[in-house]
């Protein structure tokens, strides 16, 4: 599997879901029983490094702005729904988190923010499909400390210079 299907099932599973991230969870699992277990731990692989590759304080400050508090539990939710928001947004968010002002439409702390069930989806259907547990991805261990200049989450100050495009439309 390539990047382009990676993306190709992440939006095809978000738009069929309505934006639901928990149906996308469950559609993403149903698709990928579709296919061979080699191309779902190709998915797994996707998904890991896209979720290693936002563990940094930037996006972390974002969660905590959008969801009015991120403990690193949350964080890591958060990280796997920003993956289930698909290429553009991931990628802009990545790039820069203050972005996520212009890329979001609008955000229900109820529902979004919350994507853990799209962080388990490969591994469920890897388990569906050979009645095993999935075998590591071969990517080395995960970093241990977000990537940035780290910042007091607690600080509004600090959030709001760090961010102020989100501050300004979600920030309390």
């Amino acid at each position: 599997m390539d990047e382009t299907e990676f993306w190709e099932l992440i939006d095809a599973t978000r738009e069929a879901a309505g934006g639901d991230p928990e149906e996308q969870a469950d559609l993403l699992v149903e698709r990928l029983c579709r296919l061979d277990p080699e191309r779902v731990l190709d998915f797994a692989r996707h998904f890991e490094a896209r979720f290693r590759r936002a563990f940094t304080w930037d996006l972390w400050a974002a969660a905590w702005v959008l969801l009015d508090g991120a403990s690193d539990d949350v964080f890591d939710s958060f990280r796997c729904w920003l993956i289930g928001q698909g290429r553009e947004v991931y990628e802009g968010a990545v790039h820069d988190p203050d972005a996520l002002a212009g890329l979001l439409d609008d955000f229900d702390e109820e529902i979004d923010g919350d994507g853990e069930e799209l962080g388990y989806a490969a591994d469920e259907a890897y388990e569906q499909l050979t009645g095993v547990v999935a075998p590591e991805l071969g990517l080395g261990p995960a970093p241990a400390e977000p990537q940035g200049t780290p910042l007091d989450l607690e600080d509004d100050r600090a959030l709001a210079e760090r961010l102020p495009r989100l501050w300004e439309r979600f920030g309390a």
